[in-house]
């Protein structure tokens, strides 16, 4: 999936490059414990992670968006191969929002997307809107977040395992990041984690979130193309903080009148 993003990091990096980004070296998530978490499906196939930021967007990746792709937000769910008809709701995506920067730069960069849903999701103790910064500002390294998703656990996995896995990982310092991705780590907009004992995300995660003091920090984005749990390079995530003016403002334009901090 999302091929071309792995072609291009391929072309560029040589031996490097990112996978649209499922979790490796983690564990299985106590079933709904992350009620904002979505699975974006095309033909009731999983293809991104997500997160609900209101009763009617999802926020995620610009790049798990195709040409005329039509997708459908699978909220309130653990193992996708059930149906859990008490707690899941599948809604339909009616406009995608990409942020109108990515694709003028590298398809790495501003690789962000709000999308809006047909009908408000109904909030229950299933489903949850996640609180989000306030602001743009400085991320400390070595602080302890946690990554979730429901795609591969290894890069040599044929299909993902559909249920719902999390991973505990650490920031790292911009410096790591940049001195390893270089030109393609822009800190303004990205953050990344360590992958020491190869912790992190791999395909099938591109869109969920990065949750570090109960909070959305990041956006699942690339990590190395070759295998997921490769220890000598960082995972990298766009930085929520710094695209919160976008965020606010495509929302505000549908009637945004409820604050994006509060936790339910």
């Amino acid at each position: 999936m999302y091929l071309y993003l792995l072609i291009l990091l391929l072309q560029l990096l040589s031996s490097t490059g990112a996978s649209e980004s499922g979790i490796v070296g983690g564990k299985i998530a106590k079933p709904h414990s992350r009620p904002y978490m979505v699975s974006l499906q095309h033909r009731g196939h999983h293809v991104c992670g997500g997160m609900l930021i209101r009763e009617d967007f999802v926020l995620t990746s610009a790049h798990c968006l195709k040409d005329a792709y039509p997708l459908t937000v699978v909220l309130g769910a653990h193992n996708l191969a059930k149906e859990e008809k008490k707690s899941r709701q599948e809604i339909q995506v009616v406009h995608s929002h990409r942020h109108p920067l990515h694709r003028q730069y590298r398809q790495l960069t501003y690789d962000i997307m709000l999308l809006q849903l047909k009908t408000k999701a109904k909030l229950n103790r299933f489903v949850k809107v996640t609180g989000l910064p306030k602001k743009d500002g400085s991320i400390p390294a070595n602080i302890k977040c946690s990554v979730a998703g429901w795609g591969k656990t290894n890069s040599n996995n044929s299909r993902v395992l559909g249920i719902l896995m999390e991973v505990a990982v650490t920031l790292e310092d911009n410096s790591k990041c940049k001195s390893v991705w270089q030109k393609y780590f822009d800190k303004k907009q990205m953050i990344c984690t360590c992958t020491t004992r190869g912790k992190g995300f791999c395909q099938g995660d591109s869109g969920g979130p990065l949750i570090c003091n109960n909070k959305a920090q990041g956006i699942v984005a690339f990590n190395s193309a070759e295998r997921c749990d490769d220890s000598r390079y960082p995972h990298v995530y766009m930085k929520i903080p710094f695209f919160m003016p976008w965020i606010k403002e495509v929302l505000h334009g549908y009637g945004a009148n409820m604050s994006l901090n509060k936790q339910e």
